[in-house]
């Protein structure tokens, strides 16, 4: 318990706690209209999200990894926890929730934290936008006022629903909403240091209580008076049908949610020249997932706008967290009532605000202008996203960044036929294709540069048995060849095999440590043979004049009685060598 607080609070003295209450406080301001409007947007009651926010957000601070991160109910949640509910209902949504901590806590366990850094950017930004999109026009119908309005899962569906219900437009929830929008937007210009948000629905609240009373929705209206009082403890009934039922949107819970936490913290280290511990920080966010459903809480995550918030306001450490989750329920307890008459027009314009600033808008055009892989893999997650869901928006795009990287990565690979070089200038290799006039009857040399994996495996096993034809000795220069994988040595197994099958000999050259050690482990050294491998291509073309007839060609000669010079790579100077090691170049 006691490594939970090391490098935390080292030092920590009443200068520091005065600047994490305030931090705090003011976070806590942030937090608690987004935590209505996030809760109202999933489908919830808005007390719910008021209970994640001071539940999760103090055992995030307390368990997590990052010294400021601020966790509760997010955005980019809204679309998921929303299907849920409507597909399975709130108890199963808190099941789905409970299942996807004990997820996070696994993830945290197994040290799988840095693995999410390998979700390629154009997939993050693609469901990023997408969800941002969903949640946008998911508050048209509050903005407007629109009455027996449906929520359902899908978004063509939501969108026929405000075109069926458009007649039903209110005047007054159209000005609470312009109201709140506009203070939101001029508020950080004007009054940098008070809450945006918290000032547009305090203003046009005042607004459309004083003048036209009883003419828009209210939280009060719509859900009931929000209680004052502190969440009961349940444990919700789980069955294994349930668990059987719930594993696919815990499972997409605890991705999102750990994928939207660690990027949080990511933007904190940035702002702080810190470094979290991504796998603590699983295993906070997902305690705090497990605990908050028990009082009724809808999952939670890192949340990149109040975390920065909290590091722009002077926090000094994850107390400045707790006191953020303190604040909320306190003021959960004094002004409940008070906040039950909240229009729903005043908080549909803080979600829209919210759903444009998390779009990433201009790193998304920025992708989109590259008109690369990049960009069809941004286009294809965000669309997925709007129009089907979030799960096969992220595994299309995943499968189709992972196939457009194998393609690239095949293209690296080289396989280049070599031949010494006859011109007065020694010491130099050709590499190139070259023609028939020029090829030696009895040795082929390759320089293969360039990954030997899946993506480009067959290309190399056609390019070599395709011009390797009467020759005794092939010669494989493999000093760029980084790794193979098991794609890569089927078709390399079918190299030696296929040549060896014919009484011919192949020597490798220049094979680095960590590529020898996989031939060692997959039997191809032994195959091959252990006197067949040589650190320099001279050496080996030495060993392949002894087993040929030297006078059969130009070719050959040229090998055995002409003098070059080889450029060392290690001593930077030039040594003159005996007659084939002209071919050495580089390896």
């Amino acid at each position: 318990m006691k490594s939970l607080f090391t490098g935390r609070y080292e030092g920590y003295s009443i200068h520091h706690l005065k600047k994490d209450l305030i931090s705090g406080i003011i976070v806590g301001i942030v937090a608690i209209p987004l935590a209505m409007s996030f809760a109202i947007a999933s489908g919830v009651k808005p007390e719910y999200g008021i209970y994640t926010a001071f539940i999760a957000g103090i055992l995030i601070s307390i368990f997590g990894g990052s010294k400021y991160q601020i966790g509760g109910p997010t955005g980019a949640f809204v679309p998921i926890l929303l299907g849920i509910v409507i597909s399975y209902g709130y108890e199963n949504l808190l099941i789905a929730g409970l299942m996807a901590g004990i997820i996070l806590c696994l993830m945290g366990i197994f040290k799988l934290g840095s693995l999410i850094k390998f979700i390629p950017r154009p997939v993050t930004i693609g469901f990023t936008a997408g969800i941002a999109v969903i949640i946008f026009t998911g508050q048209i119908a509050n903005f407007l006022g629109l009455k027996n309005v449906e929520s359902h899962e899908y978004f063509i569906d939501n969108i026929k629903e405000i075109v069926t219900h458009i007649n039903t437009t209110s005047f007054y929830s159209v000005l609470t909403a312009i109201i709140s929008l506009v203070i939101i937007l001029i508020t950080p210009k004007v009054l940098p240091k008070i809450p945006a948000a918290l000032a547009g629905i305090v203003v046009s609240t005042l607004v459309a209580t004083i003048f036209f009373s009883g003419q828009v929705a209210t939280i009060a209206t719509a859900y009931g008076v929000i209680p004052n009082t502190l969440p009961d403890f349940a444990i919700p009934e789980i069955t294994f049908e349930r668990i059987q039922l719930l594993i696919g949107p815990a499972f997409v819970i605890a991705m999102l949610g750990g994928i939207e936490s660690l990027l949080s913290a990511v933007v904190a280290d940035g702002m702080t020249n810190t470094k979290h511990n991504s796998n603590r920080e699983l295993i906070g966010q997902g305690i705090a997932n497990i605990v908050t459903p028990l009082f009724g809480g809808i999952p939670a995550t890192g949340a990149i706008a109040r975390t920065a918030t909290n590091i722009k306001t002077g926090a000094a450490s994850p107390m400045s967290g707790v006191i953020h989750g303190v604040f909320v329920l306190v003021t959960l307890l004094l002004l409940a009532p008070v906040a039950s008459h909240i229009p729903l027009a005043s908080m549909a314009p803080v979600l829209m605000v919210v759903a444009w600033n998390m779009s990433e808008q201009k790193h998304f055009a920025h992708i989109l202008k590259l008109k690369s892989g990049d960009s069809l893999v941004l286009m294809i997650t965000f669309l997925l996203t709007v129009f089907t869901s979030l799960t096969l928006a992220v595994e299309v795009g995943l499968v189709l960044a992972i196939v457009l990287f194998a393609k690239r990565m095949s293209e690296k690979l080289v396989v280049t036929k070599v031949l010494p070089d006859h011109s007065k200038e020694s010491g130099k290799v050709q590499s190139h294709v070259v023609h028939q006039k020029r090829d030696c009857p009895q040795i082929s040399i390759y320089t293969i540069e360039g990954p030997l994996f899946f993506g480009a495996a067959q290309n190399f096993e056609e390019a070599i048995v395709s011009s390797v034809q009467q020759q005794k000795v092939l010669i494989l220069r493999m000093s760029k060849v980084p790794f193979l994988d098991t794609t890569g040595e089927t078709y390399f197994g079918n190299v030696v095999r296929n040549f060896k099958a014919q009484g011919d000999t192949i020597l490798v050259t220049g094979v680095q440590d960590e590529l020898k050690l996989a031939l060692q482990n997959n039997g191809l050294y032994a195959e091959i043979g252990e006197d067949n491998f040589y650190p320099h291509t001279g050496e080996a073309i030495n060993k392949a004049l002894s087993y040929l007839d030297i006078n059969k060609c130009i070719g050959c000669k040229h090998f055995a009685f002409r003098e070059c010079q080889e450029l060392s790579r290690d001593k930077g100077t030039v040594n003159k060598v005996t007659a084939p090691s002209c071919l050495i170049g580089e390896d």
